[in-house]
């Protein structure tokens, strides 16, 4: 089985978890994964030698590799994330690919306002928020297009993941917290889902094993237990021993913000990811949370790590 993008977190954590199924684990991204057991092969999606070479003789694709940003050049979002998706396509359809899993995002589906109870909406690259939402949207469309009887295609949208070791959300949101720039907005009560990483990973193990029974479908992956922004944000701040945010922003005014600050990223931008962004405003201003029944029906799987053993896990990685 092909893992495209193991040198993440989430990748490592899926490449690990199909190889602890008994798979053999090839994978394929620009750094090493650092994972024993597996065969890697450095290179890009965007590389036609090096997808070629990834994807002979294997069985499956998990194809995770993407341009994960809030701002940034579009045509480096385009080449990436739809033009490496039409790649890696292209490569199974060719090597005899059985099974390819697309992993995808809830931001394909989301427009801006809340979402209360929904299953996994139609991707809509036209009301995407964002290069990033609107990029994975299509290539969703596009993944979900190839699904055949040779090519068993399956889209899952993980939603929001953490745990130890995340080097973008947590660590983002405890250095912030930790000098005083992490406001809440609303006062955090926008009710969202969260996914632990090993959740996460066995969710798309999952979907790689049942592809063949549920292909052409798309599935919201979530650990089923929405809590208020707030107490999220607050259970990651405790586990590494920093105080929570106690100050808010207006949502309309964070938006307004966001807004601004993606203008002028656009001319001048800063060497990390902008502190606001419309979509960001978003994102931590509405209700987001998802049905989760059909997902584990169709992929026969569950959840096994609850949020409150997620925190406690990332706390004893802090030391705490």
């Amino acid at each position: 089985m092909l893992v495209t993008g193991a040198s993440g977190l989430l990748g490592r954590a899926v490449a690990s978890s199909i190889l602890a199924a008994g798979h053999e684990v090839r994978t394929l991204q620009r750094s090493p994964s650092r994972l024993a057991g597996v065969d890697d092969v450095l290179g890009s999606v965007t590389d036609a030698t090096s997808v070629a070479r990834a994807t002979d003789g294997v069985d499956g694709i998990v194809h995770l590799a993407a341009k994960v940003s809030l701002a940034g050049d579009p045509a480096e979002f385009d080449a990436v994330n739809v033009g490496g998706t039409l790649r890696l396509l292209r490569a199974a359809g060719e090597s005899g690919v059985g099974r390819f899993v697309q992993v995808s995002s809830p931001s394909v589906a989301h427009s801006g306002s809340s979402i209360v109870g929904d299953d996994a909406l139609p991707a809509d690259p036209v009301r995407a928020r964002g290069d990033y939402a609107r990029t994975k949207a299509a290539s969703e469309l596009l993944a979900l297009a190839a699904d055949s009887a040779s090519l068993a295609v399956v889209a899952v949208r993980p939603h929001i993941v953490w745990g130890p070791g995340d080097t973008q959300l947590v660590a983002r949101i405890v250095e912030r917290a930790r000098q005083g720039r992490l406001p809440l907005l609303g006062q955090g009560a926008a009710l969202i889902d969260t996914t632990y990483i090993d959740n996460a990973a066995s969710a798309i193990a999952a979907a790689l094993e049942r592809a063949p029974e549920v292909h052409g479908n798309a599935y919201v992956i979530t650990n089923g237990e929405p809590r208020p922004v707030a107490e999220l944000i607050a259970g990651m701040c405790a586990a590494a021993g920093v105080p929570a945010p106690r100050w808010s922003v207006p949502a309309g005014v964070a938006r307004a913000a966001g807004s601004a600050i993606e203008a002028v990223w656009r001319v001048r931008p800063g060497a990390d990811e902008p502190p606001m962004t419309r979509f960001l405003a978003e994102q931590l201003s509405t209700a987001h949370w998802f049905d989760q029944r059909r997902t584990r029906a169709d992929l026969q799987w569950a959840p096994t790590v609850s949020l409150d053993e997620g925190f406690r896990r990332l706390a004893a990685s802090y030391g705490n």
